[in-house]
């Protein structure tokens, strides 16, 4: 099974921003696994895929803010989690140059409190932390980052995750000095899937000119990134706590990525009109100066080697599920946890081989 060493831990896993896009995929996944779980997290965005399933009552939970340590450690305190997944973020780039110092505060503080709380608690044997692809330092040549690269942010988003990776770094060497929770990174792709609503990314952007018959405005078309179905780095996720708990490996951080080439938001743009039609009214425009780099490709080898791990969706059929899943929704709103669940049983018979 996929999490049976999670699921054999005396405690829950605490799930830091399970009002998100992830969080709440991780929510349903840990749902299907039955394993027991709370979230910790800010109020869910309007439209968001929590606020879309909230009436199916699968999320626990508080609602908090992570850069509040005395609330956060309380929580901690009264669920006594084995496991912490830290997912609370502010994970925009574009939003990170309008709010760059809410955007340290959030990534980087907040991240320093959740290992903190973690310490502080004792049930705690393991936190998992999720930065990103973009804490690489990135020249645009296209080539795969591994593990071993060196780290640089050159943005206010991606410079925060670097400091949120020194923040466990930094906890991981207090772990060997007090015997304490083992802290681990995951580094991923670009995730999409059904219920991503936020602002600035390409698909969502084209869903909501849809839903408003307006062009969608499309940045930099030939930029590239390791576009993945949410549910991979998901299970690569579970896998990598699974592992570690069990002492079967020792990795301080591990990439997620589609073992393909990184695909062209074009197309992306091309997949969007086969699914949904003339509905999509596309405007491009390359940026002069763009804010996010042109090209990302992450090597994912140390999670296959390690943990097995492989997507279960190539870059396309992610692409091609995302869109028919908002195509579903867009005529059925109730169907939005069908489509979930469909998603959810696609990934649990790939690990059942």
């Amino acid at each position: 099974m996929l999490a049976d060493g999670i699921k054999a831990q005396d405690g829950p896993v605490l799930i830091t921003g399970h009002t998100g896009f992830k969080g709440a995929w991780l929510s349903l996944l840990l749902n299907r696994l039955q394993i027991e779980h709370y979230g910790f997290a800010l109020e869910a965005e309007h439209n968001s895929l929590y606020r879309r399933l909230r009436e199916k009552d699968i999320f626990q939970g508080t609602i908090g803010d992570i850069r509040n340590l005395t609330i956060l450690s309380e929580y901690l305190k009264v669920i006594q989690p084995a496991v912490v997944v830290h997912l609370a973020a502010q994970p925009l780039v574009l939003k990170s140059y309008e709010s760059p110092l809410e955007t340290f505060e959030i990534n980087v503080t907040g991240t320093a409190n959740v290992l903190k709380a973690a310490f502080d608690t004792p049930s705690v044997k393991i936190v998992l932390v999720i930065t990103t692809d973009k804490v690489y330092r990135n020249d645009d040549s296209g080539r795969r980052f591994h593990e071993r690269d060196p780290l640089e942010g050159k943005d206010p988003y991606s410079a925060s995750k670097v400091g949120a990776e020194a923040a466990c770094a930094a906890w991981q060497q207090l772990s060997k000095i007090s015997s304490g929770p083992k802290v681990i990174v995951a580094r991923a792709g670009n995730v999409i899937g059904g219920g991503d609503f936020a602002e600035n990314r390409v698909i969502p952007d084209i869903i909501r000119g849809v839903i408003t018959c307006k062009p969608t405005t499309i940045r930099n078309p030939h930029s590239t990134r390791p576009w993945q179905h949410v549910l991979d780095p998901l299970a690569g996720y579970l896998l990598y706590v699974d592992r570690t708990l069990q002492d079967e490996i020792n990795f301080p951080a591990m990439n997620f990525g589609p073992q393909e080439a990184s695909l062209q938001v074009k197309e992306i743009l091309e997949i969007s009109r086969e699914i949904l039609g003339d509905e999509v009214r596309l405007e491009l425009k390359e940026e002069e100066v763009s804010k996010e780099a042109k090209l990302l490709e992450l090597d994912a080898k140390q999670a296959n080697a390690s943990l097995l791990w492989t997507p279960k969706w190539s870059q396309r059929e992610a692409i091609r599920d995302t869109f028919s899943w908002w195509r579903s929704v867009l005529n059925d709103p109730t169907a939005a946890y069908s489509n979930c669940l469909r998603d959810i049983d696609l990934l649990l018979a790939h690990y059942s081989k």
